[in-house]
């Protein structure tokens, strides 16, 4: 059993996935193996990964598996040395989805395959500096109230610029990474964050039998703000940490950093989130500063020609929140004093997001 599981959602990301997978080839740490989880991609990615790198021991490769079910084998790989390279056998499993079943659920079904102590969930347009797993679980051996630790995201174009440095959420409403698109010398000290971007990130596996999964109703974006803050929410606490070192492409999915796609769902999740992980008191006390929050938004989308899915984006929210009650936190007392905590830094995160970097 290896101490971590890398699994990696796949959706149409031939182009990168090859890379993606050299990077892990080439880690310090060596006690890993590899799930990629392929959401029914067309571009022959799904292939492409069954054949090159599942396919050299001919008694394993690639098992097809439907929508929340952990099916897939295992396939060793040999490495022959390379700088650093420590792996002797460089395991990955395949499991395929037969349609697009969304970040969330993709994710879910790799973490529901592993029994391993730790799972370093990574983006298909994401490559690993060569010891960036190595100083991840360090960090999750040290302290053991964390639920997830994220490295320091890079933009593959710019490596000098943050791409993202962690999460914060504030009482706008709004999820940010402080550091986006600054230089990345700035952010060189392990910081605490409300959530790890799941880009890039590793997970206490344990932990998720108490906090729960990712909630495949949000399909992508702000899932993992909803895991984290969840977390928060039962005494855990996230980090990020800046030796472990990952370039991110970013948008290979969706396409761009702001399109209808991307603007309705995030609309959609965030005010899912909002019903989910406060009570009710906490929500009416943030209300109008979300309301201010939504409504800078839509100035902003508007500008950008996106006003309309941004609309679209918050009737789905509001229809998510009646279609599924049930997803809403039980607020006990520990639940329920975490949150009040977290209000603190919720108001002080506005302050971070127009004056910091």
């Amino acid at each position: 059993m290896p101490r971590v599981t890398v699994i990696i959602p796949n959706y149409n990301g031939k182009k990168y996935i090859d890379d993606c997978l050299r990077s892990l080839k080439k880690q310090t740490f060596w006690d890993f193996d590899v799930i990629v989880v392929d959401n029914g991609s067309t571009d022959g990615s799904m292939e492409f990964v069954r054949d090159k790198w599942c396919a050299e021991n001919p008694e394993v490769g690639s098992i097809a598996g439907t929508a929340g079910n952990s099916a897939g084998s295992a396939a060793d790989k040999s490495v022959n040395g390379g700088v650093g390279t420590n792996l002797s056998h460089f395991k990955v499993e395949l499991i395929a989805l037969p349609e697009n079943t969304g970040f969330a659920n993709a994710v879910n079904v790799g973490i529901e395959a592993t029994t391993s102590e730790y799972v370093f969930l990574l983006n298909n347009d994401a490559f690993c500096d060569e010891a960036a797993i190595e100083r991840l679980v360090h960090v999750m051996d040290k302290k053991k109230k964390l639920f997830s630790a994220q490295a320091k995201m890079l933009q593959t174009k710019e490596p000098h610029n943050i791409d993202d440095c962690g999460d914060l959420y504030c009482a706008l409403g709004w999820a940010f990474t402080p550091g986006k698109d600054a230089d990345n010398r700035k952010f060189n000290r392990r910081e605490s964050i409300t959530s790890a971007c799941a880009g890039a990130a590793i997970y206490r596996r344990e932990s998720f039998d108490e906090v729960g999964l990712f909630d495949k109703e949000h399909f992508c974006y702000l899932e993992d703000v909803d895991l984290g803050y969840r977390a928060r929410l039962k005494g855990y606490a996230n980090v990020m940490e800046p030796t472990a070192i990952v370039y991110h492409a970013g948008s290979a999915t969706s396409g761009s950093r702001y399109n209808a796609f991307k603007v309705e769902l995030t609309a959609a999740n965030n005010l899912f989130l909002i019903y989910k992980n406060m009570p009710g008191l906490q929500i009416f006390i943030n209300l109008p500063l979300i309301i201010i929050g939504i409504l800078v938004k839509h100035a902003f989308y508007t500008k950008h020609g996106l006003g309309r899915a941004h609309l679209k984006g918050l009737r789905n929210g509001f229809k998510k929140i009646a279609q599924f009650p049930d997803h809403r936190v039980k607020f006990r007392g520990r639940e329920i004093i975490s949150a009040f905590r977290l209000q603190i830094e919720l108001w002080a995160n506005c302050a971070r997001r127009f004056f910091s970097v």
